[in-house]
């Protein structure tokens, strides 16, 4: 009788090799490789990831034992020459190798993410009109993400880097088959568009209007713009506004006392040919008063 450990002699290890590192541009015609965060690997690394008790899918993790950096990824397909693997350039790049630089595959078991914030590493990415969806459309491609990485997408024949600043619910998380909640910070370089202008505090009802200093140097002026004709003629479409004297700028005041519910009747005092003011403010508004004048035409006898 032998053994179960005698039948399977590699089960319990777990996958851990050196290779030599090459980009995918040594490759033709695989960019596909490029624009996603998986791997090639030789044959011999599927014969023997085969016969180990591993997780599925397979994840891997890659270090550099020079600088100690390291990423994590998937893999794509078994065809590369014995002794080498092919990596993404961006990935080349985070873990800071040159070409034929050796470096550490291990099979890692991951998390499944849960919520993952990128910064992107130029303004230019705000130019996307649906952010989130591209770079949704972008992550099917990976196979995990890790804190720290640099990733790099591609829409409109044109590159995205996006720096991975948080992953949970660990440092390295995976993102098959995830259901994960997606932030951004601001991009790299961005700056808020400044406004070059004041706040206008007075009474509003709509809120705080805003004037430029130009505008309140020429004071107020009605019915300034421009108009339309509808025959489509310009010719007579642009205001010649005259600015008004200070002293006939007024404002309204609110009604503080005003309840939901009520109306308020104001009249409008005419100005008093004599220029009394106060016999006017002492007579009291009477609804319906004055004389009328009849429409029938009195009979002559």
């Amino acid at each position: 009788m032998f053994g179960f450990g005698q039948m399977f002699p590699d089960m319990g290890r777990t996958f851990d090799t050196t290779y030599r590192c090459y980009s995918v541009t040594m490759l033709r015609d695989r960019e596909d490789v490029e624009r996603g965060g998986k791997i090639i690997m030789p044959p011999s690394a599927l014969d023997q990831l085969t016969r180990l008790n591993i997780q599925y899918p397979m994840l891997f993790k890659l270090t550099n034992k020079q600088t100690n950096r390291e990423t994590h990824c998937g893999v794509l397909e078994f065809v590369a020459d014995e002794g080498r693997i092919y990596i993404p350039y961006w990935m080349l790049r985070n873990l800071l190798l040159d070409e034929g630089d050796l470096v550490q595959v291990e099979n890692v078991s991951l998390s499944v993410a849960t919520f993952a914030k990128f910064q992107p590493q130029s303004p230019d990415f705000l130019d996307i009109t649906n952010p989130k969806a591209v770079l949704e459309n972008a992550l099917r491609n990976f196979a995990c993400l890790s804190q720290g990485d640099v990733v790099a997408i591609k829409y409109n024949d044109k590159v995205y880097e996006l720096c991975v600043l948080e992953t949970k619910p660990g440092k390295a998380v995976s993102i098959i088959e995830c259901d994960m909640n997606v932030d951004f910070a601001p991009p790299v370089g961005y700056q808020e568009p400044q406004r070059s202008s004041k706040v206008d505090d007075g009474h509003h009802g709509m809120g705080q209007a805003m004037q430029t200093e130009e505008e309140e140097d020429m004071g107020f002026r009605p019915f300034i713009g421009q108009g339309n004709r509808l025959d489509g003629k310009k010719k007579g479409t642009e205001s010649t506004p005259q600015p008004l004297p200070n002293g006939q700028q007024r404002r309204g005041i609110p009604n503080y006392n005003y309840k939901k519910g009520t109306i308020t009747f104001i009249r409008n005092s005419r100005p008093v040919a004599n220029g009394n003011q106060e016999e006017n403010d002492d007579k009291q508004f009477e609804a319906f008063s004055g004389q009328g004048q009849s429409l029938r035409r009195k009979s002559r006898k």
